[in-house]
């Protein structure tokens, strides 16, 4: 049970995160395109692939810990 001052989080997946990815970029080529917006929402999505290649390096380096295990029997 949540305390009340706590949020409650889910962490999207690399997955999600792609598709997010993919939605924000897809939204320059859009219809929707404004230079008014361009600025903010180039921010957010460089953001977003900031935080996908964080997870592909954690995800890297948890395979390498996890092939040495295996290569020490």
């Amino acid at each position: 049970m949540q305390s009340k001052g706590e949020k409650m989080t889910t962490k999207k997946s690399i997955s999600e995160k792609m598709k997010d990815l993919e939605a924000a970029t897809e939204w320059f080529y859009s219809d929707d395109f404004t230079l008014e917006k361009a600025t903010e929402k180039y921010k957010s999505t460089m953001k977003l692939a900031e935080e996908i290649e964080k997870d592909l390096n954690e995800l890297k380096n948890e395979i390498s810990v996890i092939e040495k295990d295996f290569t020490k029997e």
